[in-house]
């Protein structure tokens, strides 16, 4: 297969099969991949996007003129009103609280409807923890709707929806659960149920890992406010840092207000250099996630040829960029993300174990070898330490080295005799 790494015969037959496997999904992603890079590519053309909207500025960084086109370039690309686009943002979970604290005020009701939220969001709303200013603290209430079989339970939430309900709160992607994660066209579905009940509720979408997996974004089937990462799909690998918001005007106002100050809101903050990856990454980030949905298609595929449970199957449609695989013991799921390491462009020669990881119940062992750290976008696979002992993959800047960072994954799990099939 290459004359640069060893990989046993048996996995490279596997290899071979996932990939006869993949090719009518392959054709796809790359179908939607083309239509979102000419939707963004026309955003820039539309906003006249030059040279001078690279220049940095300092202090208070009044009139700058990149910071301002790239909100309306981004807010074009997602169809919303307006958008916040800020290196400012440290992470997802930054952009989100941002947001949530932005639009949510004391006495108001937030409802979840994809079941208990992904690990670090939790504190936020004040689920963990206790005294650490979280929106409990300030008096929001919260409430959740179980999912049921997995998926969202529309006639539950039907009835949790009322007059008081301010916020609906959807999360895209599964974060360490096994269900499926939500297509567009689910968060279709449960806006036009919780509409019904309450017209006037703010519907807000968790856009991680799902930006530019379809043709359509949230905001397009009636999705009042959504939040992701720049350091996963929408930063394309290049963005070193940074959030979104983008939704409706009035509700992005109140977003800036939260991030910057109440008066001030989007009209101050210097971008000291950062445009330029800030509009190179969105550019890049259709074909950027396009390969790293051929890797999860790809890993999914070749795993399944070896006997294990992946979720979802090469063949399912997708929601977003995760790809979950059920390794059944800790030993198997340690050397499978020790093997992804290895093959990483960055400490590869670093050997991952469990650790106790800021924000999670369990320890957590983790493959990241990234040139940003802690970026999604780019392969990386973890997993906490506990039953079902799945692994949870993302990204791959280009496929061919997400694919032999696999191949080095089965081939350490064959050496410690822990490979099945």
């Amino acid at each position: 297969m290459t004359p640069f790494f060893k990989i046993d015969k048996r996995i490279e037959d596997a290899s071979d099969k996932a990939l006869s496997m993949c090719k009518e999904q392959f054709d796809t992603i790359g179908d939607i991949a083309e239509y979102n890079q000419l939707k963004v590519q026309k955003a820039f053309i539309d906003n006249g996007i030059s040279e001078t909207h690279f220049v940095p500025s300092t202090g208070y960084g009044y009139g700058d003129r990149g910071r301002d086109t790239l909100d309306k370039v981004w807010a074009q690309v997602f169809c919303a009103e307006d958008a916040l686009v800020r290196h400012n943002f440290v992470c997802g979970t930054h952009t989100l609280a941002t947001a949530l604290f932005g639009v949510l005020r004391p006495g108001d009701n937030m409802l979840c409807v994809t079941g208990t939220p992904y690990d670090t969001i939790q504190g936020v709303i004040g689920i963990s923890g206790s005294g650490m200013g979280s929106l409990k603290d300030y008096g929001i209430n919260y409430s959740e709707v179980a999912l049921k079989d997995e998926r969202p339970d529309l006639e539950a939430i039907k009835s949790a929806v009322n007059s008081d309900t301010t916020m609906v709160y959807i999360q895209r992607s599964r974060g360490y659960e096994l269900r499926p994660s939500l297509s567009v066209e689910d968060i279709e579905e449960i806006v036009k149920c919780v509409k019904k009940q309450n017209p006037d509720v703010i519907v807000m979408v968790d856009n991680c890992y799902g930006e530019f997996v379809q043709k359509r974004e949230p905001i397009e089937v009636g999705a009042d406010l959504i939040a992701g990462s720049m350091i996963k799909n929408a930063g394309g690998g290049i963005a070193r840092t940074g959030g979104y918001i983008a939704g409706r005007r009035d509700l992005v106002e109140k977003c800036a207000y939260r991030l910057t100050t109440p008066g001030l809101g989007k009209e101050v903050g210097a971008t000291l250099g950062m445009n330029r990856e800030l509009y190179m990454g969105l550019f890049y980030a259709p074909h950027t996630v396009s390969q790293a949905l051929k890797s999860a298609v790809y890993i999914s595929a070749l795993f399944s040829v070896f006997g294990y449970d992946v979720k979802p199957k090469y063949d399912e449609k997708r929601a977003d960029i995760v790809q979950s695989l059920g390794l059944e013991n800790e030993e198997s799921l340690v050397a499978f993300c020790q093997g992804i390491q290895s093959g990483s462009p960055i400490d590869s020669f670093l050997l991952p174990e469990p650790w106790d990881m800021p924000g999670y119940d369990s320890k957590v062992v983790m493959a990241a070898g990234a040139f940003t750290l802690g970026s999604s976008i780019e392969l990386s696979a973890d997993a906490p330490i506990r039953e079902p002992f799945y692994a949870w993959i993302q990204g791959g800047l280009n496929f061919n080295s997400a694919k032999i960072c696999a191949l080095l994954a089965a081939q350490q799990m064959l050496d410690k005799g822990l490979l099945k099939g």
